[in-house]
């Protein structure tokens, strides 16, 4: 198994015939993802190397029984593709576009869990998802990564990476690996995805990638005392950040003593979770966890 895409994932993507959107959608295709097709109102009836471009997403669906959404349209746009694809009934909708207004974010995420509650939302500003064998949404570079039973939820498209080729390089695979992204309103959060792997056969291990600002590491650390039976190891980036500081994401900003990298590792070694302040050390706490793999 896996979660969220594996073989029988049917991908389409709105922004497919720019310039980013066609690089990475093709390279999608290339490891072996099902691309069906692609939305652009003004490109209809177009095609971008034999993938289908139609005028909106319900007339995608209509055509191609898509169940997965890449959104690389701009931020002000990219909102309301989303809504769009939840509203055609694509169950999987990943926003991979960077600064997206909040409020259209908040408006999204509500907007959906209201109306749409079938369609996960992943994003925005994420690096999308990937299942090692079976299929990659989104930008994560999948050479790094062979499948195994090792699963990877992370705030960060740079941290997923690292974390991902630190395990790599110890000889893990991975099941699944899950960019959530690092604006101030994901579509989905740690709980959400720790949630699923905790349910996957094929996952034995979860590491969840954190950083300074909010609260979803604390969210997160209780919610595994509570409710996780298989190892969780847990890395925080920003030990050295200094308070007050935004660092990179919207998300990523610390007041006072809330949302420091430390007050996060106390909280998730108090809920039992150990917590490595480097990637390699988190590799290695994973070894000593489940084993050297075979």
């Amino acid at each position: 198994m896996s979660i969220l895409v594996d073989n029988d994932t049917r991908l389409a993507v709105a922004g497919i015939t720019g310039r980013e959107g066609s690089f990475h959608t093709l390279n999608n295709r290339a490891y072996g993802t099902n691309v069906v097709g692609g939305v652009n109102p003004k490109k209809a009836g177009e095609d971008v190397e034999g993938i289908p471009v139609f005028g909106d997403w319900k007339e995608t669906v209509a055509a191609t029984q898509a169940n997965a959404a890449m959104i690389f349209v701009p931020p002000p746009f990219a909102a309301q593709s989303a809504l769009e694809a939840a509203e055609a009934g694509v169950e999987l909708v990943v926003i991979i576009t960077e600064g997206i207004p909040a409020h259209d974010e908040l408006k999204l995420y509500n907007q959906v869990r209201r109306d749409f509650p079938a369609t996960r939302i992943i994003g925005p500003n994420c690096p999308g998802i990937l299942s090692p064998g079976k299929a990659n949404i989104g930008i994560i570079p999948a050479s790094f990564f062979k499948e195994g039973n090792v699963g990877v939820v992370s705030r960060s498209g740079t941290l997923t990476y690292q974390i991902g080729n630190e395990l790599a390089q110890k000889g893990f695979g991975n099941s699944t690996i899950v960019g959530i992204g690092g604006d101030p309103v994901p579509g989905s959060s740690f709980i959400d995805i720790i949630e699923l792997f905790e349910a996957d056969d094929q996952t034995d291990l979860i590491v969840m990638s954190g950083e300074i600002g909010g609260s979803a590491e604390e969210e997160a650390a209780a919610y595994i005392a509570a409710n996780v039976s298989k190892p969780v190891v847990a890395y925080i980036a920003g030990f050295t950040a200094p308070e007050g500081k935004q660092m990179g994401h919207a998300g990523a900003i610390v007041s006072g003593s809330a949302g420091t990298a430390k007050a996060k590792a106390e909280a998730l070694e108090a809920a039992g979770i150990r917590v490595g302040r480097t990637p390699t050390q988190t590799a290695e706490i994973a070894m000593e966890l489940i084993g050297a793999p075979a």
